[in-house]
């Protein structure tokens, strides 16, 4: 075993060897130690590391749908395009799934747990109009011919959808239609009231809570 023992002012290093004693290891320089390449490069991959994931975090604040899509064989170009095409209310991000899981997890957006696996690209959706937000993707999608780039899964309201569930998130009713709906229900007979409030809870509550807002806009002018 090597014992440096520290220096003298002529920078010479007093070294024995070997020592008898494994229990004891001493290592010292005249120079100042400093942090070695491979420490600066962990510390910058972490700090990215929380970045992202802090970054994810902002983007589910007021955040009505979270989809994922499968990113592999996107071009650069490709995916300024895309970026370009999409409305305000939605945001692009290409993170890692661990660390989207990282920011989802104990949340309800949890139950996008299927879709942690290959690399993916994660849309947010910021507006309650669900097929307006899908859309500019479904048209891109179809216009640069990257039908294997698809959506490989979504979480709404808590739910986890399928690719093959995506029908009924793209037809979701406006809130223009709901507003039609519930004003007709209400100027129609009332067996027509009834058909409405016989409809799934979920709808129920969406038109409801539509209509409450208009009134609330409404009041507020």
């Amino acid at each position: 075993m090597e014992i440096s023992l520290l220096s003298f002012p002529s920078s010479q290093t007093l070294t024995l060897r070997p020592n008898p004693n494994p229990l004891f290891h001493f290592t010292s320089s005249s120079k100042s130690s400093k942090p070695s390449s491979l420490h600066i490069r962990a510390a910058i991959s972490r700090t990215k590391k929380e970045e992202t994931v802090a970054t994810v975090k902002t983007n589910l604040e007021n955040c009505h749908l979270l989809a994922a899509i499968k990113y592999e064989g996107f071009t650069v170009k490709q995916f300024q395009e895309l970026r370009r095409s999409l409305p305000e209310n939605t945001k692009l991000l290409v993170a890692k799934n661990t660390l989207v899981y990282k920011a989802i997890e104990g949340t309800q957006w949890e139950a996008l747990k299927p879709c942690m696996k290959g690399m993916n690209a994660w849309l947010f959706v910021h507006t309650e109009e669900i097929p307006a937000a899908i859309k500019p993707y479904r048209d891109f999608q179809k216009e640069k011919k990257l039908e294997e780039n698809d959506f490989t899964g979504a979480v709404f309201e808590g739910k986890f959808y399928a690719p093959g569930d995506f029908k009924a998130l793209e037809n979701m009713p406006t809130r223009a239609e709901i507003y039609a709906k519930l004003l007709g229900a209400l100027q129609s007979p009332a067996i027509g009231l009834v058909g409405t409030l016989q409809a799934p809870a979920r709808d129920v509550v969406m038109v409801l809570k539509a209509y409450v807002k208009k009134l609330e806009e409404e009041s507020g002018q």
